[in-house]
């Protein structure tokens, strides 16, 4: 895919099949959420990574096409097994933000915590997402927030 159709693909609409850059390395991945963990407010482009990252690792952990997980600006994925969605919305959606996902993603927040706090959209079924949650590989929380479940 050229850089053209990359950007093309990159501002499609919601709910489209949008073809993700490059995967992003175990090593960037966990150095990404590793900056974004131990400071206050890090760059756009740390999160970023941070947030595709999680999502790769989420999709990995629970394979699947029935439910979108979205994070916007910076990404989405498909995962949990089930009915298959090809063309539009899907018929289960999860949204949130980053800040939150990530916080999800590492275990610092609680699924249930995050929905009761009206962090997280969602719609239809199997977007219960708490069995998936933290995950496991390279995880960390942010500085002052505990240890983390998730193995470095």
């Amino acid at each position: 895919m050229d850089q053209l159709d990359l950007a093309h693909a990159l501002t499609l609409g919601v709910g489209e099949d949008v073809a993700m850059p490059r995967r992003i390395s175990d090593e960037d991945g966990r150095a990404a959420l590793a900056r974004w963990a131990a400071t206050e407010s890090p760059d756009r482009a740390t999160t970023g990574t941070a947030v595709r990252w999680t999502l790769t690792m989420l999709s990995e952990a629970a394979p699947g096409r029935s439910v979108e997980v979205r994070v916007p600006p910076f990404g989405a994925v498909q995962c949990v097994e089930g009915p298959v969605h090809t063309r539009g919305t899907p018929p289960a959606v999860v949204e949130t933000d980053a800040v939150t996902w990530l916080r999800l993603a590492t275990g610092e927040t609680a699924w249930a915590d995050a929905q009761s706090a009206g962090a997280l959209r969602t719609s239809g079924n199997r977007t219960d997402l708490s069995a998936h949650l933290p995950l496991r590989e390279g995880g960390v929380r942010r500085a002052g927030s505990g240890s983390s479940p998730c193995a470095p």
